[in-house]
């Protein structure tokens, strides 16, 4: 890579991770314009709808009816560039949430396509993957981890996207083996996930 390229890419990084801040800031005050803008002009909302003002309808729905404050705290961040203007990346998420019965805490995961339009990174897709949402006192012990107030319990598949996990616990999990040789660094996500497909992606 020039020097330009290798300038370009850490712009491109950090203005990706100001990104992933910029949407839980704007979600956690609820200033739904701003919130909407990160996005692709394009981005699709659910099956049958596409646009920013599509997701700013789904948002003040799901913002408004399912929680009252929230905060969401952005840790590690992997990023994978496609292109100099296509990128993946996995980020954790703790969430806090407020209801009118209950304080859910909550460990997450997004699975994100990012694109470069007329000099700007937007977000493409966001994939959210769960591990639990509980009750603050409520330990989340056992399966379907996912325990909204007034809700079934159900799975989040947080670890869906990464056969290693089911490998690991496999009875035909050999322990033994000799160590991989390392990945290249912009196929690190990839390589993680080994080639699944990424299943179907919601806003969230």
């Amino acid at each position: 890579m020039t020097i330009e390229e290798r300038l370009d890419r850490l712009e491109s990084l950090d203005e990706i991770r100001q990104l992933v801040s910029k949407y839980s800031v704007t979600l956690d005050m609820r200033d739904l314009d701003m919130h909407v803008n990160l996005f692709v002009p394009d981005v699709r909302v659910g099956k049958d709808k596409t646009g920013r003002q599509a997701l700013k309808e789904w948002a003040d729905s799901v913002f408004r009816d399912q929680f009252t404050g929230t905060s969401h705290h952005i840790g590690n961040h992997i990023i994978d560039f496609e292109s100099p203007d296509l990128a993946i990346g996995l980020v954790y998420s703790k969430n806090e949430h407020e209801t009118e019965s209950e304080w859910i805490i909550m460990q997450m995961l997004y699975w994100d396509s990012y694109a470069r339009i007329d000099g700007k990174w937007l977000f493409k897709k966001r994939l959210p993957m769960y591990w639990y949402a509980t009750d603050i006192n409520k330990p989340p012990l056992g399966e379907k981890k996912m325990r909204w107030p007034n809700k079934d319990p159900y799975d989040g598949f947080f670890h869906d996207l990464f056969p290693s996990w089911k490998e690991f616990w496999s009875s035909d999990y050999i322990r033994d083996t000799d160590v991989s040789e390392p990945v290249e660094a912009e196929a690190f996500l990839m390589n993680l996930r080994r080639g699944s497909q990424a299943g179907k992606i919601r806003v969230n």
